[in-house]
């Protein structure tokens, strides 16, 4: 090899190598800091069984969410039942959290993004109250620019992780791909929704705190409505003695009441009286308003027969049913229950509104 040819090859081998150099730069610039820790799991070594409770904080709030033999508790209302299926999804949530986007930051930043103590706190604890984790929810994250950030649709959420017991080191900030919509202190978010159920109304009386009471009853399930006191000229609204019955079967729960509630207006409440064709007797009461909800205290009373005829397949399976509802009733029966106005409007129409209205003379 002669020497030009030698000098070439070696600036040639240069060229080749700075460029590896350059391209190699490029690469690591392209890749995240944490690109060794991308998609692990945010709480390490964390299973479901393992979950005794959850703790949520939030800066006027808090929620503890526990794990009995027959499912799942609110403490704060009186080990009111929680909806599973919501426990479980939050913790699936929970365990499922990869690591995502991340950096390092200060106090300012934390309090920028709501990971100071204005954020959310998940507490996750086992048996005995053994400590399993905790993180720290804190404003949503979007990709794109919204113009109401409180309603909008996140596409993820700020979080900090904190590995119990606590690992010294400088705190990162997460981005997780779940906007975490369940970590909320409120009660409602959480409660088993199901109420009671007041079906097949053989009579019905609403005895207003103030106003007119009034009454309608039928023989049987088919029978037309009649009202009680009616007086000549007026003419009872079939539609309406129907709406203000079935809606009694329709119920749900807004929310509970703490027991520490106040100006609920149970002290002299509108009541509601039903009796049902299947043997049922049910009290009602219907206090205040607590925004779109009414305060209601309820009790039930009687046997599940009726009118029933056991030795029918389809009375044996409505007893069935009705029994199996009984537990849910009484344990309703000793909480106050926040129902929405919406459920009991058609039921705490005035008198005057159950009638037809008469035609104007031409």
């Amino acid at each position: 090899m002669n020497a030009r040819l030698a000098i070439a090859l070696v600036v040639l081998l240069t060229l080749v190598g700075g460029a590896a150099l350059v391209y190699q730069y490029q690469e690591r610039a392209r890749r995240p800091d944490n690109a060794a820790t991308l998609g692990r799991p945010l709480l390490k070594d964390l299973q479901v069984a393992d979950i005794a409770s959850i703790k949520i904080t939030e800066p006027k709030a808090a929620l503890t969410i526990q794990r009995k033999d027959d499912g799942w508790v609110i403490a704060e209302r009186r080990g009111f039942p929680a909806d599973v299926a919501k426990v479980r999804e939050f913790a699936l949530k929970l365990i499922g959290l990869k690591v995502g986007q991340s950096e390092p930051i200060g106090d300012k930043d934390r309090a920028r993004l709501g990971l100071d103590e204005t954020g959310t706190q998940v507490e996750l604890a086992g048996a005995g109250g053994k400590p399993l984790g905790r993180l720290t929810v804190g404003k949503k994250y979007f990709r794109r620019e919204v113009e109401n950030p409180d309603k909008a649709p996140a596409d993820g959420r700020f979080v900090i992780p904190t590995v119990v017991p606590a690992q010294a080191g400088t705190q990162v900030v997460y981005i997780v791909s779940d906007p975490l919509a369940q970590a909320s202190a409120k009660s409602a978010d959480w409660i088993d929704r199901s109420s009671f159920e007041v079906e097949k109304v053989k009579t019905l009386e609403v005895r207003p705190a103030s106003g007119s009471p009034w009454r309608i009853e039928r023989a049987k399930d088919d029978a037309g409505w009649k009202l009680a006191g009616i007086k000549p000229g007026e003419k009872l609204d079939i539609s309406r003695a129907n709406a203000a019955s079935y809606s009694l079967s329709l119920l749900e729960l807004a929310d509970v009441a703490p027991d520490d509630a106040k100006d609920t207006g149970l002290d002299k409440p509108t009541l509601v009286n039903a009796t049902t064709l299947d043997g049922l007797t049910y009290e009602i009461k219907v206090g205040s308003l607590a925004g779109d909800n009414y305060y209601v205290r309820f009790s039930s009373s009687g046997s599940p027969i009726g009118e029933m005829r056991e030795s029918a397949k389809g009375d044996e399976e409505r007893l069935k049913k009705l029994r199996e509802r009984l537990p849910r009733e009484k344990l309703l029966s000793d909480y106050v229950l926040l129902i929405p106005k919406s459920k009991l409007e058609d039921t705490l129409k005035p008198r005057a509104e159950l009638l037809e209205k008469k035609q104007a003379k031409k």
